[in-house]
């Protein structure tokens, strides 16, 4: 039984409070009355008429009663056009790159993995395959007239089968065959595209 009352007194006290925080805050609302019918503090039509005033400072035998007249002098802008007053010089085109000299540059050393000679001979033989399957592809496709999706694809395929061939001269199986199936699947969407 006393549990029951205490709670009571409790919730009483806390109904009491919040009751008067309620009063207060409707007779706040009520007393302060609507702002928008309200008079500001301040009258806007004398607010235009105030104007500061500068403090005067009486004149001391240091400084000079006027202000001397100082003018800045701006130069002329630098004009945008210039005449040419000598003929143009004429153009020099670069010669086109000697394709021999490029091949005379000293090779970079490749880094090829270590391989055993049972993965060394698989991935020749995966190479091998897909060249020939590219190559078959390839050569069904030159026999047709082909458009220049068509054609830009077939010079893919060949760049692809170069690569291939040159990684395998230097022993990078792994490099040759993965370049070998990006011919062989690009040689497919030729042959299926025709």
């Amino acid at each position: 039984m006393k549990d029951t009352s205490a709670q009571l007194r409790k919730f009483a006290v806390h109904d009491i409070d919040f009751g008067v925080f309620a009063a207060l805050g409707c007779a706040a609302i009520v007393l302060g009355g609507c702002a928008a019918q309200k008079k500001p503090a301040i009258p806007w039509r004398t607010a235009v008429l105030v104007r500061p005033l500068a403090p005067q400072k009486p004149a001391s035998a240091d400084e000079p009663a006027e202000v001397p007249n100082l003018r800045l002098e701006i130069p002329p802008p630098d004009p945008i056009f210039v005449p040419r007053t000598s003929p143009a010089r004429p153009r020099t085109f670069a010669p086109p790159p000697n394709r021999e000299a490029q091949t005379e540059r000293p090779q970079m050393p490749l880094i090829v993995p270590e391989l055993s000679a049972q993965e060394s001979g698989q991935l020749q033989q995966e190479t091998q395959q897909y060249l020939s399957d590219a190559e078959r592809n390839l050569s069904a496709a030159s026999r047709k007239a082909l458009n220049a999706a068509q054609t830009d694809l077939a010079s893919k395929v060949r760049g692809f089968i170069a690569d291939a061939r040159e990684a395998g001269k230097v022993g990078d199986w792994s490099r040759a065959r993965d370049l070998a199936k990006k011919a062989q699947v690009l040689s497919e969407e030729l042959a299926n595209s025709l």
